[in-house]
């Protein structure tokens, strides 16, 4: 399907929308202020479902938007709105969906980000979600302390389309390579917007980590990345590493079931299904480091559970991580991958962990492939270690 761009052009889905969402609600991005909430709450730009539309339904101040949507602005400005991102990190695009904002969507919008300190973050009253509103005078001079206006622009003031259907999408690439913890959202001069969608990268700030102390290294938040997959038909393995435990099947990792699988099932002399294909996600660790501790959560996945897993690990750079993306890890030389678990039983909605004897591999990697045999779900995936830096031997 065919997409809009900020600038009116029709092009493909950008590859960013393959990242993660770090302002998502569900990685516990939120909204810290917002100019004004009278129509519809900003909270709703961070709502991880799609907007939906209800015609005949109103409020006492209007009609019921899924989305931000400011009140007709007849003083001086225009409307913004600051977010907390849920995971701090690389940003490589922006999408703003205006769907079912047709006649009032925000015809222009601008962003601007800053990376901020704990300390540098002024006490900020807890919103409400409270609709007829808008910002007080005390909020504004609280948030102004921020200075949220002289932040990097990361986007320029660009149009955005109206909310009609297959038409709402506005896709928006970022060039920095700076790490992020807010987001400045301006509107021109007010109106709706749906859904704000922040793609990238988590980013842990590694500098201020004991090297001696056990991280997830796969996690999402601390910057691990999903970069590469068999199959994703339910859901995309990039979840099993999200924040949490998974709230349901749909926050996991799913395959279809495999189509050669035979007939009649029947097993090994060492009780493994005898099948003839599995099913594989890769990922990049968020730092070099060597793993100590696997916790593989099937919660959620009765019915649907994998048979079997294994997990390998392995050192690329970032060529040879490049090369297997574009390939789809299709690659024709050995890329080297060492075991780290052998093949292992996996049950039904439970709570898996391996250490010390069960792991094989002690050496530093930068990539681990978890396979699954011979389909089925994850809900979590969890890489405990410590964090080491390359040796030149070892890129």
């Amino acid at each position: 399907m065919e997409t809009s761009l900020g600038d009116g052009k029709a092009e493909e889905p950008p590859s960013f929308l393959r990242f993660t969402d770090l302002a998502s609600e569900n990685v516990g991005g939120k909204v810290l202020f917002a100019t004004d909430d009278f129509f519809a709450p900003a909270e709703n730009l961070l709502k991880s479902r799609g907007p939906e539309f209800k015609a005949d339904e109103f409020t006492e101040f209007g009609k019921w938007m899924d989305g931000w949507e400011t009140r007709r602005k007849r003083i001086p400005g225009h409307d913004w709105c600051l977010i907390q991102l849920g995971i701090p990190g690389i940003i490589h695009g922006f999408e703003a969906d205006t769907a079912f904002f047709t006649g009032n969507y925000a015809p222009h919008l601008s962003v601007q980000a800053a990376c901020l300190r704990p300390e540098e973050i002024p006490e900020i009253a807890p919103r409400g979600i409270e609709i007829g509103t808008a910002a007080t005078n005390e909020e504004l001079e609280s948030i102004e302390r921020l200075k949220s206006d002289n932040w990097r622009l990361l986007v320029p003031m660009a149009k955005l389309k109206p909310g009609y259907v297959g038409k709402s999408q506005n896709y928006f690439p970022v060039n920095s390579q700076q790490r992020w913890t807010h987001l400045r959202l301006n509107i021109y001069p007010d109106g709706g917007i749906a859904r704000f969608k922040v793609y990238g990268f988590g980013q842990r700030d590694w500098a201020t980590v004991e090297p001696n102390e056990l991280y997830d290294l796969v996690a999402m938040e601390n910057g691990g990345a999903c970069v590469g997959f068999s199959n994703a038909h339910f859901g995309h393995p990039k979840n099993i590493i999200g924040v949490g435990r998974s709230k349901s099947m749909a926050d996991g990792w799913e395959t279809a079931r495999r189509l050669d699988r035979p007939p009649i099932l029947k097993r090994d002399g060492e009780g493994a299904l005898l099948m003839p294909g599995s099913e594989w996600s890769i990922f990049r660790l968020a730092h070099p480091g060597i793993i100590t501790q696997i916790e593989i959560d099937t919660n959620h996945f009765k019915g649907n559970f994998p048979d079997t897993c294994r997990l390998d690990g392995c050192v690329l750079n970032a060529q040879e991580e490049e090369d297997g993306v574009v390939r789809r890890w299709e690659v024709k030389r050995n890329l080297n991958w060492q075991p780290l678990l052998s093949v292992t039983k996996l049950s039904a909605h439970k709570r898996h962990f391996f250490d010390g004897r069960s792991l094989r591999l002690r050496d530093v990697i930068t990539h681990v492939k978890l396979t699954i045999a011979p389909d089925g779900g994850v809900s979590r995936l969890r890489l405990w270690g410590f964090t080491r830096p390359l040796l030149p031997a070892d890129q």
